[in-house]
C-alpha cells in the first residue's frame, strides 16, 4: 500500500504536524512521521521532541502524498534539504500529491516552482514568496488547487488535515473523523 509521509524538521510547528498525522489515522490512511535530522529524534518549534517513525534515507519517492507542516525554522530546514526538495520536485512533476501549511507554501514550495500558476495560502507575513513564486495568494485557511492543498496556520490544522482525507480517500472519510472529533 503507498504511503503518505509527513517530513519532520527542527522547529516544526507541532500542531500542524501531530493533528494532521492523528486525523490521516483516525482515517485509516497509512502516514509515516519522517525525520530529515541525523536521528529519529526531531524537536519542534516549542519544544515538543518526537521520535519520528522512518528516517528520510527510508522514505521512498512518488508516495501517496508528501505534507510539510510549517513553524520556524523547521520549513526553513526542510527548504535547506537538497534530498526533501528532489523528492517534492520529482513529486509534482509526476503530478503527485502534496500539502503544505504555514510557512511550508512560501519557504519551501514557491522557490521549488511547485505553487508557480496555483491559488495557494500561507502563514501572513509570508505571502510574498508565495507570490514570489508565481501562485496567487488567496485570504483562506485551506486552499486545494489541483494536486496541492496550502493552508495558513496552526489554527488550521483540522481543515487542513481533513482536506487531505478528502482528497486521499473522500468527502464521507473526512465527515466521519470531524464527527469523531466532535468538529
Amino acid at each position: 500500500m503507498e504511503k503518505t509521509y509527513v517530513f519532520l524538521a527542527d522547529g516544526f510547528e507541532e500542531i500542524e504536524a501531530l493533528a494532521t498525522v492523528d486525523l490521516l489515522r483516525r482515517a485509516g490512511i497509512n502516514v509515516e512521521t519522517v525525520s530529515i535530522n541525523p536521528t529519529l529524534a526531531v524537536k519542534g518549534a516549542h519544544g515538543v521532541e518526537v521520535a519520528a517513525d522512518i528516517m528520510l534515507a527510508d522514505c521512498p519517492e512518488g508516495a501517496k502524498m508528501y505534507i510539510l507542516p510549517g513553524g520556524m525554522p523547521g520549513a526553513k530546514n526542510l527548504a535547506d534539504n537538497a534530498h526533501v526538495c528532489h523528492m517534492l520536485t520529482a513529486q509534482h512533476k509526476n503530478g503527485g500529491k502534496i500539502a503544505a501549511i504555514c510557512a511550508a507554501p512560501a519557504v519551501v514550495l514557491a522557490p521549488l516552482g511547485i505553487i508557480d500558476g496555483y491559488d495557494a495560502t500561507c502563514y501572513p507575513g509570508f505571502e510574498e514568496g508565495v507570490v514570489a513564486g508565481g501562485a496567487r495568494h488567496k485570504n483562506q485557511r485551506v486552499v486545494v488547487d489541483r494536486n496541492v492543498i496550502t493552508a495558513n496556520g496552526p489554527s488550521s490544522a483540522i481543515p487542513f488535515a481533513l482536506s487531505i482525507i478528502e482528497a486521499l480517500k473522500d468527502q464521507d472519510s473526512a465527515d466521519t473523523v470531524a464527527k469523531g472529533i466532535l468538529l
